[in-house]
């Protein structure tokens, strides 16, 4: 009988807890504490990852610290929080935790074996010019990461009727394991040379909804759910504006539009800035309407929401005081007077001194 050996350098790199490679795992932990044995551990990550590229795997899913959870249907990622995503306040933007989002979900779909091309297209959409486009996206932050934390990122996929997928995140801080963060989206299905809005076909359902859970499973409740509350169309005049708003080249993803979390930075460019130095993004919530191209010109426009704020399971903030907590309704439009582009709302928290 034959017997097949495996040479050292091929064989995978042993496992810690979360399904990463013990060295990257340990990468992970000794950042949480702040350890000094870091550079050792990254020699070693390397070594891996060079063992890696000799036997054909991707050195870009060794190094990722990410990995399809046991019942294969969802994925978790850690991050280090890196100096340049972190604002004034030394800890993490909600455009960096926004872009989080998104990088953990094109992570999972692309380890189910999606393609690179696009963001989770599969085969049957490949071949007929389809796409992904948001359509929502509801993020709630209980605790902004600081430079250096850590975080751990879950997230699946799931069927959202006849017309589209819904995906959820859940945040933790990985040191503490405390959740710090969910979020939800909505995602409707776009022909790339058309760009119109398409049904999800049979073919592409058995696609996608067979790496997704068989029974629902959601970030928020349903009930009486923040993430679910209507938006209403807003009138001028605006309260607070920032007009003339113009996509950077750098704006543009690669399905060939502004990629939706430079709309979460054009909705706060019309914060009043009393409300940006004395209180923090607790929820955002934004409804795409259209697309943007890179020659568009934007308007940003927001006003008070009246009432009392909720929270994502309906009761009343603990502090519904408009010092406390303020709410806002938000329209991105085409410039002049031209088209809605998008519609949010944001509640924001008093900051602790």
């Amino acid at each position: 009988m034959l017997r097949c050996h495996t040479p050292p350098q091929c064989r995978p790199a042993p496992l810690g807890r979360r399904g990463l490679p013990r060295a990257a795992a340990e990468v992970v932990r000794c950042a949480a504490r702040g350890s000094r044995r870091l550079p050792s551990l990254i020699v070693a990550s390397s070594s891996s990852a060079e063992a890696a590229v000799t036997c054909g795997e991707s050195l870009a899913e060794r190094l990722r610290m990410g990995s399809l959870l046991e019942d294969g249907l969802s994925y978790k990622e850690s991050f280090i929080v890196r100096c340049y995503e972190v604002g004034i306040n030394k800890t993490a933007t909600v455009e960096t935790i926004a872009n989080l989002l998104q990088e953990v979900g094109c992570n999972h779909a692309q380890s189910v074996g999606f393609s690179t091309d696009g963001f989770a297209t599969t085969t049957t959409m490949r071949e007929l010019g389809l796409i992904w486009v948001t359509n929502r996206m509801h993020i709630e932050i209980y605790k902004y990461p600081a430079w250096g934390d850590v975080v751990e990122i879950e997230t699946w996929c799931q069927a959202d009727g006849r017309i589209g997928t819904r995906r959820d995140w859940i945040i933790k801080d990985l040191a503490s394991g405390e959740v710090i963060g969910r979020a939800t989206s909505k995602w409707l299905m776009m022909n790339q040379s058309t760009r119109r809005l398409q049904r999800v076909s049979d073919e592409v359902r058995d696609e996608v909804f067979v790496h997704c859970p068989k029974t629902p499973r959601l970030a928020f409740p349903e009930e009486n759910n923040g993430s679910l509350k209507n938006i209403p169309i807003l009138t001028d005049p605006a309260q607070y504006s920032r007009l003339g708003l113009v996509p950077r080249r750098a704006d543009l993803d690669m399905n060939q539009h502004v990629n939706n979390v430079t709309y979460i930075g054009w909705v706060l460019e019309s914060i009043p800035q009393d409300i940006i130095d004395t209180h923090e993004l607790q929820t955002i919530t934004l409804d795409y309407r259209r697309e943007c191209q890179h020659d568009d010109i934007v308007d940003s426009l927001t006003y008070v929401e009246e009432g009392e704020a909720k929270s994502s399971n309906g009761s009343a903030f603990a502090a519904p005081h408009p010092q406390e907590q303020c709410q806002f309704l938000h329209c991105l439009r085409f410039a002049g007077g031209g088209g809605e582009l998008n519609r949010g709302r944001t509640v924001w928290r008093k900051l602790s001194r």
